[in-house]
Order: C-alpha cells, then structure tokens, then sequence
C-alpha cells in the first residue's frame, strides 16, 4: 500500500519556530511533524510514503523519515505545482495504479486509515475525502429584540464538515488531477457531478500547524499523549 504526501510547505507563518526546516519537519515533541502520521500510516500498511517537496529537499526528508518503516520517496517539484498538480506528479512515483492514500503533510489527524481505506473501496468512489467538525475559534453571542445581547455561549466544534486534507485516489482519478493548480476546484467539482466523491466522517484529532501558537499547542498535545509517539 502507497501513500503521497504533499509537503512543499514553506512554515513563513513559523518563522523562527521552523528552525529553517520545511512545515512538514519542524520539531513537535522531539520529532519531526510528518513523522506522526508516517508512523499511523506504517500500522495501518502502508509501506511506501511518496514525499512531494520542494527541489533539493528530498534527501532531507529520507533522512529525517527512514527510520519510521515505510520506504521514503522523494518527488522533488521543479516548480510549484499546487496541491492537485503536486499529487499528480508524485503519483509518477507509484509502484502500483490502484487506489492511493494523499495528503497534507503539515497536520495532525487521527483519522483511522484503514478504515477510511475500507470505506472507499466498498463504494466505488473516485476519491473519499476525509471530513471533520474542528472545534470553533469563536463563541457565540445570543441576540434579542432590538440587538439586545441575551447570552454568550462557548461552542466546541463548528456546525458543519470540514475537508481534513486527506484522501483516498482511485487510479483513474489520479489521472484526472491537474497537472498544476488544485483539485478541488477542478477535479473535485468534476467528481461531485458525477456522483463519484464520497466523504468519510472523522470526529477524532485534527490539528493544523501554522503558527507558533498552533505548533506549541500540537507539541503539547503529543507530550500528553506518548500513543503518538509509538
């Protein structure tokens, strides 16, 4: 089983938190971001993790990855392709042509791989995209009559789905991703006329890691819960 992770992310929002690595490898917890899911990746079977990265960046990552398990496979983009386009030239990689995990390589999602993997084959989708309902930034403000402010109330998770960033590709939809820009607003629209893209619920751990405070807030979460660091 293959995965393709997109992980050309510069960290400019990190700064010095970065400590000039790419965001797929800056420090969380005494190991490098990617390796997380990496390592979720390995038990759920996956032997082969393909990396689009930025040229001259790949022998980076074989370093920095090698040792989880699954083989490190570097694509190095000569330019920047995008998010679709990044998929489809990593995906030149494959060993196999069936169906492929992708994904953002800056986060921290617990989704359960396998299952998701399981749940796209027994559809027929084209792709099954993960979907989560983030907790909320905000609170909410209760109004009355006359704007008359009658309450605040603090809400965990927002009301609606979120894309998580991570996929499930059939072969054939691999070759529809553009060869630059993003899949979904090309071929993701396509799929959705077609009835072929299928969503899988995820409620567990989704965190981003954009910023200083967010990278803080992930390394703590892994220091609280060493089952990530196995």
């Amino acid at each position: 089983m293959e995965a393709i992770v997109l992980a050309g992310g510069k960290a400019e929002r990190l700064g010095d938190a970065a400590g000039g690595k790419p965001k797929s490898l800056v420090d969380v917890a005494g190991k490098p971001l990617l390796a997380y899911q990496v390592g979720r990746l390995a038990q759920a079977g996956v032997d082969r993790v393909i990396v689009s990265c930025a040229l001259g960046q790949g022998d980076l990552f074989v370093e920095e990855l090698s040792s989880i398990g699954p083989e490190i496979v570097p694509a190095e983009e000569p330019e920047r392709l995008g998010r679709g386009g990044g998929i489809k030239f990593a995906a030149r990689q494959r060993k196999d042509t069936g169906d492929i995990f992708a994904m953002n390589g800056d986060e921290l999602v617990a989704v359960d791989f396998g299952a998701l993997f399981t749940r796209h084959q027994s559809t027929g989708a084209g792709a099954t995209i993960a979907v989560a309902r983030p907790k909320s930034q905000f609170g909410l403000v209760d109004l009355g009559d006359d704007d008359v402010v009658t309450g605040f109330r603090e809400v965990a998770n927002v009301p609606y789905w979120v894309n998580c960033g991570i996929y499930v590709f059939s072969g054939e939809t691999i070759e529809r991703l553009p060869d630059k820009g993003d899949h979904e607003t090309t071929t993701f629209p396509e799929l959705v006329s077609e009835r072929k893209l299928r969503a899988y619920r995820h409620d567990g751990v989704w965190l981003t890691v954009n910023t200083p405070k967010e990278l803080r807030t992930a390394g703590d979460y892994v220091a609280e819960h060493p089952e990530w660091l196995a």
